[in-house]
């Protein structure tokens, strides 16, 4: 039996973002008896205790609430509580998959723990964090060296994007890699136009079947919310902009509102969070063209969303998305009226069901779960 021991998502069942979802969908489209995974789980309560979700063993960690650094600190607990677990049950030959770099700066003592009792390191570095605006200078300066650290330390480092692969071989050239995508659900809404969900969500924001263009995502500068914004309004377009994203509270908001002054224009339409899966997939399929501004981080799932369900995708034409989508999408970039330039192109045509068969082609063919989780069984029972 392989014991894998991943650490770094918040836990299951998944509610929240991508490495949350990438570890439900692993364990649900789980082929191989020879696995067993074992889920580390973020929770106030004061014991660990075990729970089995999907076949998997989830034990919870209460991690102290110290800020950004509670992180770290929940990585640490986590593969110290995994550690006295492997010895009290003899596991032989653990895999310790660590999904981010936070706990980086601190991973050489661990190393060594995991050395010790037979197992290896496997890391996620996920995006590049330390290029996120979010973070003050000192964090970006820690998360980089925390990345260097990490990638020094692992057996191998997994990365979910073919850019980001390159980017690890470039600056750390020692370090092991393998490229394994991350999935989607190709799965279509279920939902209808006649839908009381759906017509309660179309009436509520004045939308048309068709007649809006959608951007889906976080709630951060990077992913040029202010580009877009500013490009739709130079247009003369009658459709609307539907932005699902957690803008509520946040003081990024009001930066927003006071550069492009959007609420001068009734076609921009805030419209907060969508937790109903079936309606946000409604959503994407029912939209005239999806926007995606992100552009740091590797493969974003709110592109593969859009690929399998938007037949129109129009992309911010950095290395990571390029390398996703390919020929599914049209491109643009930040210049000044480069993307305003491609919707005023775009909103007078109906026909992109070339683009739309070769989305679906990309997603099917690369980016289904079940082609992701048999690459991860593959590595995990050959590679240990």
């Amino acid at each position: 039996m392989q014991h894998i021991f991943i650490i770094g998502s918040r836990g299951l069942p998944a509610k929240y973002g991508g490495f949350e979802t990438f570890v439900e969908e692993l364990i649900k489209t789980k082929k191989s008896k020879a696995i067993n995974y074992h889920v580390a789980c973020l929770s106030d309560e004061e014991h660990h205790s075990h729970f089995t979700y999907l076949g998997a063993d989830c034990f919870t960690i209460k991690a102290p609430k110290i800020g950004p650094a509670r992180v770290i600190a929940y990585d640490m607990m986590a593969i110290h509580y995994s550690l006295s677990l492997i010895k009290k049950e003899k596991i032989a030959s653990p895999i310790f998959y660590i999904l981010g770099n936070t706990i980086g700066a601190f991973i050489g003592v661990f190393k060594k723990k995991i050395q010790r009792a037979g197992g290896r390191l496997y890391v996620n570095p996920d995006g590049l964090e330390w290029k996120r605006s979010k973070w003050s200078k000192p964090v970006q300066t820690y998360l980089k060296y925390a990345e260097k650290c990490m990638a020094a330390q692992a057996d191998l480092v997994i990365a979910d994007n073919i850019g980001i692969e390159h980017y690890i071989k470039q600056a750390y050239p020692n370090t092991r890699t393998r490229f394994i995508a991350y999935g989607t659900d190709l799965s279509q809404s279920s939902l209808k136009a006649d839908s009381p969900s759906v017509l309660a969500y179309f009436e509520r924001w004045g939308l048309k079947q068709g007649q809006y263009y959608l951007l889906v995502g976080r709630f951060v500068p990077e992913n040029n919310y202010e580009t877009v914004i500013r490009a739709f309004m130079q247009t003369q377009t009658q459709r609307d902009l539907l932005i699902i994203c957690n803008h509520e509270g946040s003081p990024f908001f009001e930066k927003l509102k006071a550069a492009t002054r959007f609420e001068e224009d009734k076609r921009v339409k805030f419209a907060g969070t969508v937790y109903d899966h079936d309606l946000l997939n409604y959503l994407r399929e029912h939209a005239f063209a999806y926007i995606h501004g992100h552009e740091v981080g590797g493969t974003n799932p709110g592109l593969l969303e859009a690929l399998a369900h938007t037949d129109l995708n129009l992309v911010l034409g950095v290395d990571f998305n390029r390398s996703v989508a390919g020929e599914a999408a049209l491109y643009w970039n930040k210049e000044e009226s480069d993307l305003a330039q491609l919707l005023e192109r775009v909103d007078g045509q109906t026909d992109f069901s070339d683009l739309a068969q070769n989305a679906k082609e990309v997603v099917s063919s690369r980016y289904t779960w079940e082609k992701i989780t048999k690459e991860y069984e593959d590595l995990f029972l050959n590679e240990s």
